[in-house]
């Protein structure tokens, strides 16, 4: 490694009163049974959002970019569930993201992992709410009963079924596949059943307007699930890939500040990483090695990154995905590094 001294970095209640005439028991009925229609749609509680809200930002069009979201959004709108599936750091999320906003209609988040399970798609019973009557019959006599509601909270699933909302589930093959089971007869009978929910409304009828974008690793990465047959069955699969050289260069100058040949030489550097290196190489990677490149100052200018900064910066970005590994591989890799420069 370089002397350190030759190259060094330099970083720049109030509670409902009892009541005390039947006009105020009715008073508090009404007022809870208008709390209780609400529920997750006042305080920011509601998964719903606006489209231009979760428009990505900053997000880079380019003939690729375009093709991709259109395939995304003819899908949808021939009321297909679309799977975009791809390596980490490719620009999934973005991309989904972006078609749902497009759509024009309000958009509802999910992000998938172990903890997902059916009650965290349609919802559950989140406690009780209380109110008292007290009724006063002659003078000295009264009588007095407390009321208890359960109080349901709906889930995204449950939400953007009813309100006809595009749903972007990230990460979705991070789930356990049997949360997924309520999602067959959303697709097949255009029904969502809330299991745990009682009476006449235990079920939703599925809005014409409800869409389902999901994103997922491929299936080899570490804490992907397998999910069921019958369910992908019914998804559209559409792969994505990094893209070319030029919306890669267009994605990383949109996230920093440095002139054209540096961010040239960044990311064909990326690129040579990714064709040399058994592991992944996300545009990720890149965007952030530019943002180191912005911070550790060696003297060089348009593009002319000295090959040492070069292998500094890119194996602190890489490093991360062989921890717990042994010397020898983090050797190697600095190694791999420094001949693909």
């Amino acid at each position: 490694m370089a002397d350190d001294s030759s190259r060094k970095r330099k970083v720049r209640g109030k509670k409902i009163a009892s009541s005390r005439s039947s006009k105020e028991g009715r008073r508090a009925k009404k007022e809870l049974a208008r709390k209780s229609s609400s529920v997750g749609k006042k305080n920011g509680d509601s998964p719903l959002s606006d489209p231009d809200e979760v428009a990505p930002e900053p997000f880079v069009e380019t003939d690729a970019v375009a093709s991709l979201r259109g395939r995304i959004n003819g899908w949808l709108q021939a009321d297909q569930p679309v799977h975009l599936i791809g390596p980490t750091g490719c620009g999934k999320t973005a991309l989904a993201l972006s078609a749902a906003a497009e759509r024009g209609r309000p958009v509802v988040w999910i992000n998938g992992d172990e903890s997902v399970d059916t009650a965290a798609l349609v919802g559950a019973n989140a406690g009780g709410e209380s109110y008292k009557e007290s009724d006063q019959f002659v003078s000295g006599v009264s009588k007095q009963t407390e009321i208890v509601r359960e109080r349901w909270v709906d889930n995204p699933l449950s939400v953007a079924v009813r309100e006809g909302a595009t749903l972007v589930y990230n990460e979705f093959s991070r789930s356990d596949p049997s949360a997924h089971n309520v999602l067959l007869s959303v697709l097949e009978e255009g029904v969502l059943e809330r299991p745990g929910k009682k009476g006449a409304d235990r079920s939703i009828d599925v809005h014409p307007e409800f869409r389902m974008i999901l994103t997922s690793n491929d299936v080899e990465y570490a804490g992907v699930h397998r999910q069921q047959d019958a369910l992908l069955d019914r998804f559209v699969g559409v792969h994505i890939d990094y893209y070319d050289a030029e919306t890669e260069r267009e994605i990383v100058n949109s996230h920093v500040d440095l002139s054209e040949e540096d961010i040239e030489t960044i990311v064909e550097t990326t690129r040579a990483l990714r064709d040399e290196l058994d592991i992944v190489v996300g545009t990720r990677a890149a965007i952030t090695a530019a943002k180191g490149l912005t911070v550790f100052d060696d003297g060089s200018e348009n593009g002319e990154f000295k090959d040492e900064l070069l292998t500094e910066v890119f194996m602190d970005v890489l490093a991360p995905k062989i921890a717990g590994e042994g010397p020898d591989d983090v050797a190697q890799l600095r190694s791999q590094i420094a001949e693909a420069l």
